[in-house]
């Protein structure tokens, strides 16, 4: 269920971003996608997580990549996100 979710996720990710993202996003979003699939095949939670958060640096570097424009739709992948109390 988890993997349908994020898939899903990501399918609406891409689709609201696709008409008004730069080459260099659209580049990074295929490498994040590609991530996030060897994520849900991934065979331990541990392994899942890193691909997942390797996934969201990328996603978060290329948002950041032109100026700042997009930072609205970047994920905040901070540990601090994590744990908002801290």
């Amino acid at each position: 269920m988890r993997k349908i979710i994020t898939a899903a996720a990501a399918l609406f990710a891409v689709a609201g971003l696709a008409a008004c993202e730069s080459p260099a996003d659209k580049a990074a979003e295929v490498q994040a996608d590609a991530l996030e699939e060897q994520a849900a095949a991934a065979p331990t939670e541990a392994a899942e997580t890193a691909l997942n958060e390797k996934a969201d640096t990328i996603e978060q570097q290329a948002g950041n990549a032109d100026g700042g424009a997009t930072t609205a739709n970047t994920p905040n992948t901070s540990p601090s996100a994590a744990n908002p109390g801290q």
